[in-house]
């Protein structure tokens, strides 16, 4: 990995204390259930149905007394009934894709775009980016907030933007090779494609421009952060966002430490509950991580369920908490035969093992009356597919010693396994389509 020369450099938010904090947190929370419980039918009906008012909320603990807020109440609300400011008043929208129903679409007020511009900023600077630099901009544009969110960062941070967006491999190559940016923001898997496409090109990738990653949208490993790394010379950090929340942007990882990713506290107040029960976790404990945001206008979320498994943990490079690496989302969680599997758990053995790429599917399947995973991955470039059976026994016996189910391999060859432009689809479930 590259040695970043870093030397720190914090916005007043940074610098709080953590009492100057919680003050903080305490005034703009207030602020922020009174605007969604005075503007918003769906937070008006939501808390008069659970008997709390705004005036309750007195302390930080407070919070707990009020209603979570979920996916699906954006997505009654479609297009625009969950907007807590005239829809005049909002000068931009964003939207999920829609895969699973309706899409939720959030809404920003300038003030809001402002915010999301000045976080994002924030997060390229704790990666170790600094004004001045080049910055590559490879998530995609348009109703995806990553792209876009990330491109008006890099320009708050006074950095020059390639805003390539996804796809076209070949041509982002060419670019980095080209323009030599020093930043690339992208998620992980699509800088594996992008990679690939460097070895493909015979270019060392080790002797590119670039100096940082900053990659988000989905989970990944450690395992995969030092892939990257060695790969290309660079210093690979997590961004952490979700659109429901502001976008890219709500919490980083610190390159001078790389031990998780701090919350930009001063604007999203996080908690972890027991996903079953709902109530809230000791520090320290797994669980779901829910946000309430502290600043937004158009579209407050007062304790919105992310569906993201994590630790919160206290803060090492600022004085704001951190989030242990997102393990998995618990709606992505596979069961199979009573054991809980999440792919990044697969994904952490796939690279512990010689031979094989960090390009796989996970196939679910009921053949019988139970089911089955089994597991499609590459081989690496350059190796045999596994003639002897040698890599997918190996994998076999990591999964089922350090994870406790039984799954069939099969290795395909380099570019066996599709690639995705945007987040990786890494779960092809057969019980759905009856197979």
């Amino acid at each position: 990995m590259a040695q970043a020369n870093y030397a720190p450099s914090l916005d007043d938010g940074e610098k709080l204390t953590r009492e100057e904090l919680s003050a903080l947190q305490l005034e703009r929370m207030k602020w922020s259930v009174r605007h969604a419980y005075e503007n918003s039918a769906h937070y008006r009906a939501s808390f008069d149905a659970a008997g709390v008012k705004p005036e309750e909320l007195q302390t930080l603990a407070d919070l707990a007394k009020f209603p979570f807020t979920v996916k699906d109440d954006l997505r009654r609300a479609y297009p625009f009934g969950f907007f807590a400011t005239p829809r005049e008043n909002v000068v931009r929208v964003h939207a999920s894709s829609g895969t699973t129903g309706k899409p939720t679409v959030v809404g920003y007020t300038k003030k809001d775009l402002e915010t999301w511009g000045s976080m994002v900023a924030r997060s390229i600077r704790a990666a170790g980016g600094r004004p001045g630099m080049k910055v590559h901009v490879a998530y995609g544009y348009g109703l995806f907030t990553g792209g876009l969110g990330a491109h008006y960062g890099a320009e708050a941070l006074g950095c020059t933007v390639i805003p390539m967006s996804g796809g076209q491999t070949e041509k982002q190559v060419q670019l980095i090779c080209d323009f030599e940016p020093d930043i690339i923001m992208v998620t992980p898997s699509y800088m594996l494609a992008i990679l690939d496409e460097f070895r493909k090109q015979n270019i060392d990738p080790r002797k590119s421009s670039l100096k940082i990653g900053i990659f988000g949208a989905e989970p990944w490993t450690d395992a995969m952060r030092a892939e990257i790394e060695e790969a290309f010379a660079i210093d690979a950090v997590d961004i952490y966002g979700l659109s429901e929340v502001m976008g890219p942007g709500v919490a980083n990882e610190c390159v001078e430490t790389k031990d998780g990713l701090t919350v930009w506290e001063d604007h999203f107040y996080p908690e972890i509950i027991n996903p079953e029960t709902g109530e809230v976790m000791p520090e320290g404990e797994l669980g779901e991580l829910v946000f309430t945001s502290l600043s937004k206008e158009a579209t407050p979320v007062i304790r919105y369920r992310t569906r993201d498994l994590t630790r919160l943990l206290p803060g090492t490079a600022r004085t704001m908490r951190r989030l242990e690496r997102i393990s998995g989302r618990d709606d992505d969680m596979l069961i199979i035969r009573g054991v809980n599997v999440f792919p990044s758990q697969v994904e952490e053995h796939i690279l512990a093992t010689p031979g094989l790429a960090p390009h796989y599917i996970l196939e679910i399947s009921r053949p019988g009356r139970m089911d089955e995973l089994k597991v499609y991955v590459e081989a690496r470039e350059g190796d045999d597919i596994d003639p002897d059976g040698k890599a997918a026994r190996s994998l076999q016996h990591r999964i089922k010693q350090f994870i406790g189910v039984s799954i069939r391999v099969e290795v395909v060859p380099p570019g066996g396994v599709p690639r995705s432009l945007g987040k990786a689809a890494r779960i092809r479930d057969l019980r759905k389509a009856g197979k």
